[in-house]
């Protein structure tokens, strides 16, 4: 009797998205998810140059580069950026960027079938990060966003990225937003938020960024 072989089936990865800036909490978020065996990341970037500099996508390029990436997708950002600063509510600016950021993902992720984002953020670093205006921001959305960083502490987070190599690029000195407000809201409300919000044209400026997408290729590529 000839005994029947088993073939071994490997199972597709599943694509997540996930946002990476220049800071220290987004490699470490990318590093984590990355490390599951199941999982492909597909890194991007926000870019709000101008009016800001190029520094903080020359770390986040070089902070990919070191995590083994071989291409991250750079989506501009400034306009978007600027129709909240002169329409919507300062204490608010930087949750309706949040929104508009993951809004642009989710619908990145959709074109190219990915299953969840991925985000840098831990509870209560900043004030976007507070739990009601987490939830206010992830309302915007229906794809499911992973925090792997969640649990951890600053120290942790700061542990990994020297372990991993990316602190010394996240660390190197660069322009902070500009557009912060010196007093952002901590407890949004979302009927307020969407009363904000609805002084955008939302799916324009979606549509803006989505269309002015760019792939870098991380091999072989110099990071300034």
């Amino acid at each position: 009797m000839t005994a029947s072989k088993v073939v071994a089936v490997t199972a597709p990865k599943a694509k997540i998205v996930t946002l990476i800036s220049g800071g220290i909490d987004s490699p470490v978020a990318a590093y984590l998810i990355g490390q599951r065996p199941d999982s492909q990341i597909i890194p991007i970037y926000f870019d709000i140059y101008p009016p800001s500099d190029e520094t903080s996508r020359i770390k986040t390029v070089r902070c990919c580069q070191k995590l083994g990436f071989k291409e991250i997708y750079i989506l501009p950002h400034s306009q978007t950026l600027r129709e909240i600063v002169e329409n919507c509510w300062r204490k608010m600016t930087c949750i309706i960027c949040r929104r508009m950021m993951l809004r642009v993902a989710e619908r990145f992720a959709r074109q190219l079938r990915a299953e969840a984002l991925v985000t840098g953020e831990s509870l209560g670093q900043v004030a976007s990060q507070t739990l009601p205006n987490i939830y206010a921001v992830e309302e915007a959305i229906r794809i499911p966003v992973l925090r792997p960083l969640i649990g951890l502490d600053k120290e942790e987070t700061v542990s990994i990225a020297k372990r991993i190599g990316t602190y010394v690029d996240s660390t190197l000195p660069s322009n902070r937003c500009k557009s912060a407000p010196k007093h952002p809201s901590t407890e949004a409300k979302l009927k307020r938020l969407l009363e904000e919000e609805s002084r955008l044209d939302v799916e324009r400026l979606t549509a803006q960024s989505l269309n002015g997408q760019r792939c870098i290729s991380l091999i072989n590529e110099a990071a300034s």
